[in-house]
C-alpha cells in the first residue's frame, strides 16, 4: 500500500561538500536556474539570501557559549588568550568571566585574594586580555557583576544601608490574666557574628489563637502597637484579660550575606541590597573605582558583550528587607504594611503566623512580594542596565529565586536568561519567553546542559536532548556550563573546575568542556550543529497561538499551563504566558483580532486562576480594565473558571471588589469573550472563538516553535523532553504547517551539515503544508516553507513506496526492497519504477580498534595518550575488553566491506551502527562524511561505496570520568564506569535511488 513519503530528517543524503557549497548559492540567488546546478546537487529555491548564507557558514554570531570558570584573578592573560583562541577554534561564541571556585573552598586550597582576588589587578589584566582577545576572534565576552553570585563588593559592610538586611522578629508569649516587664525580645535568629548594628523597627501586640504546625493565628483586629512604650529596651504592657496574647518586636539588621563560595575578595565582598538604590549604587561605585580604566572602557565598548548576574539568591534566616521598605510598601501598594506585618515574617524561608482570614494573610504576602519586585526592577535591574548601557554593553540576568514577576523582568533585560538545571519543565522557559517576545527583544539564553553529579561524565547525547528540547520552549542561545581555565594551585589532574570536586568530596556537578576532554576532539561539529539551530531561532519574529495571563510572574516552579502542556503541545499547538505588565508594552495592541501582531501574534489570551494561591479567581482593576479594552478591539477572550465572584489582586482597598467584578462582568458579555469551565473546555472556547492552531499533528510528544522573517516561515520541530524525566519514544508522523505565503513550498534545513534542500513529499492545502518528520528522543529539525524557484514545475510527491528526494535531476525514489515502486503526484498523477534487486545487508565480521588512552602527565593539566589495540570480533564496550577497562579517550574503529561486481551507481547504503557512545565521525574509503548527528547513528553513506574493497572507519570519543575512577578513586570511585565506544550491532543497509521520469 502507497504511503506519505517520508521528510528526510534522519537519513541524509551524501552531496559533500563542493555539491552543498554549490547548491547553498542557488538556494541563495532566485534567478538562478537549475541548469546551473551540477547533476546530483540540490535543487535550488528561493529562501532569504542573508539566511541562507548564514546558515551555511554560521560564524560565531549566533554561536553557543560557556561560562568561563576563574580561579578568582589568578589567571595568566596569555593563557586566557590562548583559551579565547580554543573556544573560537571550536566554533564557539561566547564566554563568560565568572569567579566561580567552589571546588578549591571543597579542598581547602586557597589564594591570596589581595594580589589575585576578584577586581585586582591580576583579575583586571586577565579581563582585558579576554577582551582583546575575544575582538579578534569575534568571541563576545560577558563578565559577572561581581565575585560569583548574587551580586557583592568588597566596599561595604554588613551594617552598611547598602548591603543586603532582613527584618528579624522576636516573640514573647503572654498568658490570659498575666503581664510582661522585661526587655524588648530579642530576635529568635540570632544574627550573623558580622553583623554588629541593628534597629528596632516596631514592637507590637496580638491575641493569640493557638499554633498549629509551627504556625501561630493571631487576631489581627486585636492589634496593639506597642512601640512608642519601649523605655531603654524595655517593655512593661499588660493585655486585656480576655485570653493569650503574643508581643513581637521587629529588628532590622544586615544580613552578612557573601557571594556563593567566598571569599572572592580581600576585604570579604558581602551582598549588596538588590532592592534599595544604595546597593546597586556600591556595584557601580567598585567598577568605576577599581575596573573601568580608560583602556577597560575602551575594551568593553569594542566588544558589545553584557555585564550578568546570577540567579536572584537572596539567602537570610530572616525576612528579606530593604531599609525603606515601610514607606515604599505604603506608596506601592496603597496601605500601611505594618498592621499586617506579621503576615510576612519569616524565619529560615518558613511563615511563623497567619491572621484569622487566610485571604487576607496571603493577599499581603502577595502585595509584599510584588513590592520587592517592584524595588529589584526600579533600584536593581534598571539601574545596572543604564550603567552597562554607559559602557556599551547590555545586562543579561536570571532574573528569578525569588517570588518575583520574572516576566516583566524578562521584557525589560537586554538578555533574560533561564537554567536548565533549576528549572523544572518546558513551561518555566515559556513563561521568561513570554516577556521577551512582548517586550520586541531576540534573545533568551539559558545556563545549559548541567546536571549534578555530572562532572567530566557528561555526553553530548544527553546534552543535545536537553538543547534541543528547551530550544522547543523559546530559548535560542546556550550557554553551557562550563569551560574552565586551566589551572589553580593544588589541583589534580585534568586541572581545575569550579564545581569538581563539590563540597564534602562529591563528584560534583556541570561539565568542564575543553581540550581536556576526548569529545573536544568532534566539538566543532555539535557547535555549529548549535550556531545554525539558533540562528534560525534568533531569525524573525516568533508566532504563537495562545498567551495565558497570570497574576504571577513567578519562575523555576514547574506551574505551566495544564491544559496546554499535557493536551495542547502534543497536537500542535504553542502557548506562551503574560503578566499585567507587559499589557501596557507598545507591542500590546490588538489588529485583525490578535493581541501584539507585530510581534508575538497572540490569537486568543486564556485568563485563569491563580495557580499559586489556591485557584483564587483575582486579577487587578487596572488589568481587568486593560482586558476590557483588548475585548472590545477584538482580542478573543477565554475566562478559566466562574468569574462572577472575581476578587482583586492583594489585599482589596474600598471600592475594588465592585470595580473588579463589573469590568470582568462587560468582559464576560462580549462576543468576543467564552468561558471555559475545566481546562479541558479551553479547546471548545478556543473553538467557538475560531482560533485555530498553525500546527497540526497526531498527538505525539513533538513541540516546535515557528518564526516568521518576510514571507518566509521557518519551524523548528523536535522530539521534546518537557521534564528531564520524561521518558520519550522515536516519532514519526504528518505534521500540516501554516504558511505565510498561499504558494510556499516546503525546505529541509540540516543544521548538522549546513545544506538547505527542497523537499520532494509534501502535500499544500491553502495555506497549509504537509511534511512527514522522524524525529528520535530529543532529535530536531527545522523545516522552511519559502517561496517556489521561478520557474520550477517539479511537482510535489503526496505519496510513495519509498523515500522520495530531489535534486537538479528531478525526484529520485529510494527503494529498499526489490520490485515495482510508485510516488503519487498533486494532482493525483502516479509515476513508477521498477527496481531489479537491492543488495542484501552486511554485517562487519572483524574490527580493528585503536584507542588514545588519556591519562595525566607530570602536571595537573597535561594529559598523555598512549595508544591501545585490540581486535574485535564482537562490538563491545570498552569496558569490556581486556587492558581497556578503564580507558577514557578517543577509539578508531576500522573495518573493510567487500563488495561484489553488481555494485553500481544507483547502489548506496545506510550506515547502522546502532550505540555509540558518545560522539562519532565516519569516514569511507578515506573520504569523511558530514558531521554525524549524534543522537541519530545511522549515517546515510550516499554512493561512497564501489565494487571490490571498501574501507569503513569509525571515529568515536568519550568522556573522562572512567580514567578519573582511578586517577582520583576518592572523589570519582563512586561514579558507575560508562559504556564508550561503538557497541553495534552495526549493519550495513543499502539501498537503490532511482530517477523518477514525471
Amino acid at each position: 500500500m502507497s504511503q506519505p513519503p517520508t521528510l528526510a530528517v534522519r537519513r541524509r543524503s551524501l552531496f559533500g561538500a563542493a555539491a552543498a557549497a554549490a547548491g547553498v548559492a542557488a538556494l541563495a540567488d532566485p534567478v538562478a536556474s537549475s541548469a546551473s546546478a551540477a547533476p546530483g546537487k540540490p535543487h535550488p529555491g528561493s529562501l532569504p539570501r542573508d539566511l541562507v548564507r548564514a546558515f551555511a557558514e554560521p560564524g560565531t554570531g549566533t554561536a553557543a557559549g560557556f561560562r568561563w570558570w576563574w580561579p578568582h584573578g589568578l589567571v595568566d592573560p596569555r593563557e586566557v588568550a590562548r583559551e579565547v583562541d580554543q573556544v573560537a577554534d571550536a566554533g564557539f561564541g561566547i564566554l563568560e568571566v565568572a569567579d566561580v571556585t567552589h571546588s578549591l573552598r571543597a579542598r581547602d586550597i586557597e589564594i591570596d585574594l589581595e594580589r589575585h582576588g576578584w577586581g585586582s589587578p591580576s583579575w583586571v589584566a586577565g579581563v582585558k586580555a579576554a577582551l582583546e582577545r575575544g575582538a579578534k576572534r569575534d568571541v563576545r565576552i560577558d563578565i559577572t557583576v561581581g565575585p560569583s553570585w548574587p551580586a557583592a563588593v568588597p566596599t561595604i559592610t554588613p551594617d552598611d544601608d547598602a548591603a543586603c538586611t532582613e527584618l528579624a522578629h522576636g516573640r514573647a508569649d503572654v498568658a490570659a490574666g498575666s503581664s510582661y516587664d522585661g526587655p524588648v525580645p530579642e530576635p529568635a535568629v540570632p544574627a550573623a557574628s558580622a553583623a554588629t548594628r541593628r534597629e528596632l523597627v516596631a514592637v507590637q501586640a496580638f491575641r493569640d489563637l493557638g499554633t498549629v504546625k509551627a504556625v501561630t493565628t493571631l487576631d489581627r483586629s486585636s492589634l496593639v502597637d506597642l512601640t512608642d512604650q519601649v523605655r531603654d529596651g524595655r517593655l512593661t504592657w499588660t493585655p486585656p484579660a480576655d485570653g493569650a496574647w503574643t508581643v513581637l518586636s521587629y529588628w532590622r539588621r544586615g544580613s552578612a550575606q557573601e557571594p556563593e563560595a567566598g571569599p572572592h575578595t580581600n576585604p570579604r565582598s558581602w551582598v549588596v541590597d538588590h532592592f534599595s538604590a544604595a546597593g546597586s549604587d556600591a556595584v557601580v561605585e567598585l567598577w568605576q573605582d577599581r575596573v573601568l580604566d580608560k583602556e577597560m572602557r575602551r575594551l568593553l565598548a569594542k566588544a558589545g558583550g553584557y555585564l550578568f548576574e546570577d540567579s536572584l539568591e537572596i539567602e537570610t534566616d530572616a525576612t528579606i528587607w530593604t531599609p525603606r521598605m515601610l514607606a515604599e510598601f505604603r506608596e506601592r501598594a496603597g496601605y500601611d504594611l505594618l498592621p499586617h506585618l506579621p503576615a510576612v515574617v519569616e524565619a529560615h524561608e518558613k511563615y511563623l503566623f497567619a491572621f484569622t482570614d487566610a485571604v487576607a494573610t496571603t493577599r499581603v504576602r502577595d502585595d509584599f512580594n510584588q513590592v520587592l519586585s517592584d524595588l529589584y526592577r526600579d533600584h536593581h535591574l534598571l539601574p545596572l542596565q543604564r550603567f552597562a548601557r554607559s559602557l556599551g554593553l547590555g545586562l543579561r540576568v536570571q532574573p528569578y529565586g525569588l517570588e518575583t514577576d520574572t516576566v516583566e523582568h524578562a521584557a525589560l533585560l537586554d538578555v533574560p536568561e533561564t537554567e536548565s538545571l533549576g528549572f523544572k519543565n518546558l513551561d518555566d522557559y515559556r513563561v521568561m519567553a513570554g516577556g521577551r517576545d512582548m517586550a520586541g527583544h531576540t534573545l533568551l539564553s539559558c545556563e545549559a546542559a548541567c546536571y549534578f553529579g555530572a562532572a567530566y561524565n557528561t555526553t553530548w547525547d544527553r546534552a543535545l536532548q536537553t538543547l534541543n528540547s528547551i530550544f522547543a520552549a523559546g530559548v535560542n542561545s546556550a550557554v553551557l556550563h562550563g569551560f574552565a581555565y586551566a589551572d589553580a594551585p593544588g589541583v589534580t589532574w585534568p586541572g581545575f573546575a569550579a564545581f569538581s570536586p563539590y563540597y564534602d568530596g562529591a563528584v560534583g556537578y556541570g561539565e568542564a568542556w575543553g581540550p581536556r576532554t576526548p569529545q573536544w576532539r568532534h566539538v566543532p561539529d555539535v557547535a555549529a550543529y548549535l550556531a545554525r539551530t539558533q540562528l534560525v531561532l534568533q531569525t524573525g519574529v516568533p508566532k504563537y497561538d495562545v498567551v495565558f495571563l497570570r497574576q504571577k510572574g513567578w519562575t523555576s516552579t514547574g506551574i505551566g499551563a495544564p491544559w496546554a502542556t499535557n493536551d495542547g503541545i502534543p497536537l500542535g499547538w504553542t502557548h506562551s504566558f503574560a503578566t499585567p505588565a507587559l499589557l501596557d508594552l507598545p507591542l500590546a495592541t490588538v489588529r485583525g483580532g490578535v493581541l501584539a501582531p507585530d510581534g508575538p501574534t497572540y490569537k486568543a489570551v486564556v485568563v485563569g486562576p491563580d495557580q499559586f494561591r489556591g485557584q483564587e479567581r483575582t486579577i487587578a482593576v487596572a488589568t481587568a480594565r486593560r482586558l476590557l479594552e483588548l475585548g472590545r478591539a477584538g482580542l478573543p477572550v477565554v475566562l478559566r473558571g466562574d468569574w462572577t465572584t472575581a476578587e482583586p489582586v492583594g489585599l482589596p482597598q474600598d471600592g475594588e471588589t465592585a470595580e473588579v467584578r463589573r469590568l470582568v462582568a462587560e468582559l464576560a458579555a462580549l462576543p468576543t469573550t467564552r468561558a471555559a469551565a475545566t481546562d479541558a473546555d479551553i479547546p471548545l472556547a478556543l473553538a467557538a472563538l475560531g482560533v485555530v492552531r498553525d500546527v497540526e499533528h497526531e498527538r505525539s510528544t513533538v513541540a516546535h516553535v515557528r518564526r516568521v522573517v518576510g514571507d518566509t516561515d521557518l519551524y523548528y520541530l523536535a522530539n521534546a523532553k518537557h521534564a528531564e524525566n520524561r521518558r520519550l519514544v522515536r516519532v514519526t508522523q504528518d505534521v500540516w504547517l501554516t504558511s505565510t505565503r498561499g504558494d510556499a513550498v516546503p525546505y529541509l534545513l540540516d543544521a548538522w551539515t549546513g545544506t538547505i534542500t527542497p523537499l520532494a513529499a509534501y502535500e499544500r492545502q491553502g495555506r497549509r503544508v504537509r511534511v512527514r518528520v522522524d524525529l528520535l528522543p530529543g532529535q530536531s529539525t527545522v523545516v522552511a516553507l519559502g517561496a517556489p524557484h521561478p520557474g520550477d514545475r517539479t511537482p510535489a510527491v503526496v505519496a510513495s513506496t519509498g523515500d522520495v528526494r530531489r535534486d537538479d535531476r528531478g525526484l529520485l525514489l529510494r527503494a529498499a526492497t526489490p520490485g515495482r515502486h510508485t510516488a503519487t503526484l498533486a494532482g493525483g498523477r502516479q509515476v513508477a519504477t521498477t527496481v531489479a534487486r537491492v543488495h542484501e545487508p552486511v554485517v562487519p565480521a572483524r574490527w580493528e580498534l585503536v584507542v588514545e588512552d588519556w591519562q595525566p602527565g607530570r602536571t595537573a593539566t597535561e594529559t598523555v595518550r598512549p595508544l591501545r589495540r585490540a581486535e574485535l570480533t564482537t562490538l563491545v564496550p570498552w569496558s569490556r575488553v581486556p587492558g581497556l577497562e578503564d580507558v577514557s579517550g578517543v577509539g578508531r574503529y576500522r573495518t573493510v566491506v567487500e563488495l561484489d561486481r553488481s555494485w553500481g551507481p544507483e547502489d548506496g547504503a545506510l550506515l547502522e551502527l546502532g550505540e555509540v557512545n558518545d560522539t562519532f565521525r565516519v569516514t569511507v574509503n578515506g573520504r569523511a562524511l558530514p558531521p554525524c548527528d549524534v543522537l541519530d547513528t545511522t549515517v546515510d553513506l550516499g554512493h561512497t561505496l564501489r565494487a571490490g574493497r571498501n574501507v569503513v572507519e569509525v571515529e568515536v570519543t568519550s568522556t573522562l570520568i572512567n580514567r578519573l575512577r582511578t586517577v582520583t578513586p576518592e572523589v570519582y570511585g563512586v561514579a558507575a564506569r560508562q559504556d564508550y565506544g561503538l557497541v553495534g550491532p552495526v549493519r550495513l543497509v543499502p539501498y537503490v535511488e532511482r530517477k523518477l521520469t514525471t
